[in-house]
């Protein structure tokens, strides 16, 4: 556990007792792990090493060694990396001893955990690293698989990527579905701030014939979506520096540079948490 934060990969001690507990339960079933109980010996000791196949940028090695924790509370654990460093294929995560059966039992729910993460902060990386040098912030989503949303927003923080709203609690978001059932943007941001909640008001504008009309009304922010560079760049001298602007929509590895440098604030990736792939980690086992 993070000793400044009291938290595990962004679960606190209840969220992931939670999480723990589920992953099990559904890999586990109501008959537990058939294959290991009628082939391993109740009193085989092992040991494993956990190591990545492909160079990555690890997280949530802390959350993977509570799965063998839970199995088996005197289990050794060695950890050989922490959660942001940087690893070249071939290199050791974690190593582990202990009793055969329970470690065969986490070991799928562990390396699940552990591969889906770290490819998340191996992806943010590299958009992070593309857009270096500009004074443009990446950003990531809302765009999670549903239940996961801390893990993954976790994994891209660690990756280099600002989290952006986490809940729908936690920030307006002006979106063209808003105004078109308020039936004109002036209007709907005008509500929105009106209402006194404390938080920032972000509108969302496709056009630049939007972009004073949402200032006008009382807009903190404004997240272009969907504009080209050469809109962008309009946008940013029009706004002049009054909001801060967020460009969003379609950003992909071989565009988020473009946009970065046309002096946006802040460009948010969908993609980053929506569709990295999972890292290649592995586990090999030996007799103890």
């Amino acid at each position: 556990m993070n000793q400044q934060t009291g938290l595990v990969s962004g679960l606190d001690a209840a969220e992931l007792d939670r999480f723990v507990t589920a992953a099990l339960a559904e890999d586990l079933g109501k008959g537990g792990d058939v294959t290991s109980e009628v082939t391993v010996p109740a009193a085989a000791r092992l040991k494993a090493e956990i190591a990545t196949r492909q160079e990555i940028v690890l997280a949530g090695v802390e959350l993977a060694e509570e799965f063998f924790r839970r199995l088996d509370g005197d289990v050794v654990v060695e950890r050989l990396a922490q959660d942001g460093a940087k690893l070249a294929p071939g290199t050791p995560i974690l190593r582990l001893e202990g009793a055969g059966r329970p470690m065969l039992t986490a070991e799928r729910s562990a390396l699940n955990t552990l591969q889906h993460l770290s490819g998340i902060a191996t992806l943010t990386r590299t958009y992070a690293d593309a857009i270096e040098g500009t004074g443009c912030t990446l950003l990531d989503t809302r765009k999670t698989i549903p239940g996961l949303r801390v893990l993954e927003k976790y994994a891209s923080h660690v990756g280099g990527a600002t989290n952006h709203r986490l809940r729908l609690d936690d920030g307006i978001l002006i979106k063209d579905n808003h105004i078109a059932i308020v039936g004109s943007l002036e209007e709907t941001v005008r509500g929105a701030v009106a209402a006194k909640t404390g938080l920032e008001v972000q509108v969302e504008v496709d056009r630049i014939d939007q972009i004073e009309p949402a200032l006008s009304a009382g807009a903190e922010r404004l997240l272009c979506d969907n504009m080209t560079p050469d809109m962008l760049r309009e946008a940013v001298a029009l706004v002049a520096g009054r909001v801060p602007i967020e460009a969003s929509g379609g950003v992909q590895l071989d565009t988020i540079r473009a946009i970065a440098e046309t002096g946006v604030d802040f460009v948010s990736v969908g993609r980053i948490t929506q569709s990295a792939p999972a890292a290649d980690i592995g586990l090999d086992y030996a007799n103890a």
